[in-house]
Formats: structure tokens, sequence, C-alpha cells
């Protein structure tokens, strides 16, 4: 009896050892069918991208983008760099423009008016109309005014719009074709050795906070390159031609927020 006891033991323990075995090769077989169903996870290399500024390489996710251009921090989207142009500009290059002569560098900036249509800006967004002025684009058959005035090749260093928006057209290392025939302190063509900004307005109404918070920002980074920058109106230094920026201009305001010294506004501030 206990010789048939253990033959059906034995036989027990083959049994669950047969079945033990079938069932690891089982659970093998399907984790190494279930690791193959899975697609290999692919890692993108991360997209670098050059600082406009100082051309360190970061990663693009890790940058401040503006335009499509790249940054690696906030002071430098606000400096201007090495090629004349300001950061945190919106970059319309217009091929209006001469390079300085030999060994100038601007010490004067000359704020201009200016508005296409004429006033227009009162009822709608018009300052698009600007910059294809100054970049040869402008069409003759969309006003009156524009017939006029669609043969003239000008441009300005800067347009800071009724919104406060800044556009650079021109370098700063490059002239401008803003000043025409103009003479500064007994400096003829003023062209040479200024940089042009363009306020948009029309000199019969004033103009706008963002504006003069913009302009602001502007001249104390265009300072910090050029110092000792001088400031006039261009009625200043066109009397008998132009009357820009007009009576509307705060000379006293931008004078407070830029912290410019007197000597350097050799007009005054007063309204003209």
């Amino acid at each position: 009896m206990a010789r048939w006891l253990f033959l059906i033991a034995g036989v027990y323990l083959l049994y669950r050892w047969i079945k033990g075995k079938n069932s690891t090769k089982l659970n093998r077989e399907d984790a190494l069918k279930s690791m193959s169903d899975k697609a290999p996870e692919i890692l993108e290399p991360e997209v670098m991208v050059p600082c406009q500024y100082c051309n360190v390489h970061l990663p693009q996710s890790t940058a401040i983008t503006f335009e499509q251009r790249f940054y690696c921090c906030e002071e430098h989207l606000h400096e201007l760099d090495i090629a004349g142009w300001i950061g945190f500009a919106n970059w319309r290059p217009s091929p209006n423009y001469d390079v300085r002569p030999e060994n100038i560098q601007p010490d004067l900036v000359v704020i201009h008016h200016i508005s296409l249509p004429p006033s227009e800006f009162k009822n709608k967004h018009s300052s698009h109309y600007i910059v294809d002025f100054f970049q040869n684009k402008l069409d003759p058959n969309v006003h009156p005014y524009f017939a006029e005035i669609a043969g003239q090749k000008v441009s300005s260093h800067f347009l800071i719009t009724r919104s406060g928006e800044l556009i650079q057209f021109v370098s700063t290392l490059n002239k401008a074709w803003h000043a025409g025939v103009s003479s500064f302190l007994g400096r003829e063509k003023c062209n040479d050795f200024s940089i042009g900004i363009e306020f948009e307005g029309d000199g019969e109404s004033a103009f706008e906070d963002a504006q003069y918070k913009t302009l602001t920002a502007l001249v104390k980074r265009l300072s910090a390159s050029y110092p000792n920058l001088q400031f006039a109106g261009h009625s200043d230094i066109a009397p008998d031609r132009k009357t820009d920026p007009g009576p509307f201009f705060d000379w006293q305001k931008l004078k407070k927020e830029t912290e410019i010294s007197p000597k350097n506004l050799p007009y005054g501030v007063t309204f003209r």
C-alpha cells in the first residue's frame, strides 16, 4: 500500500514540475512577444539655436523667441547687436540707406512724425503703409496721396507706431534717408551722423503714452551704445522746410523719462 502511495506522489510531483516548466516557457514567450510588439522609443535630438546677440547656442525650447530670432536671455533681447539692430524691434529692412562716412558714429537723434494716409490712424490701423513706404512697396492706387509720394525713396532708422510697436528699417551703423537738407549747430548733412526716429502721428494731435514708453526704452539702449547723444526735432535742423514732430511732442516728458542731460537738448524742452 505504501509503495502505491509513493508511486502516486511521484507521478503527481512529475506532473507539477512539467506543468511549471511549460508555464515558465509560455510566460517568457509572452513577454518577448510583448516587447517585440512595442515600437522602439526614438529620442529626437534637441534643436540647438544661436542667440542673435552673443551667438551662444542653446536648446530652442529654452530660448526666447522674437520674430523667428532667438535670444539666450531678456537682457540680450533688449540689446543693440554688433550689426546695429535692436532685438526687441520688428525688423523691416529698407533698401534706402548709405554707409556712414568713415570714422563717423551717430551722435544725434532726430525726432520726426509721419502718418499715411495723413491722419488716417485716427480711424483705423494704418502703420503698415509707412512700412511699405520705407521699403519702396507703397501702392499708389490705394490712396490719392500715395500717388504723390510713391516715387520718393526715404527711410528712417526707427518707427514707433500709435500702439508703441517698435519697427527698425536701417542699421544704426548706416545712415537712413530721413533728414534731407539739414544743419545741426552748424554741421551740415545730418544723415551722416544721426539716427532718425519716426513717431506715427500728424502734428495735430497728442502722441500716445505707449509711444513715449517705447521711445524711453529705445533712447536708453541707444545711449548705452552711443554716449552723449544729442536730441533735436526735424524742425530744428530744417526749420525752413519741416515742422515735425510738432507742437504736441512732449520734450519735457522725454527729458524726464530718459534722464537726458539738458546740454544734450540744445533746443530746449519747450513745445515747438
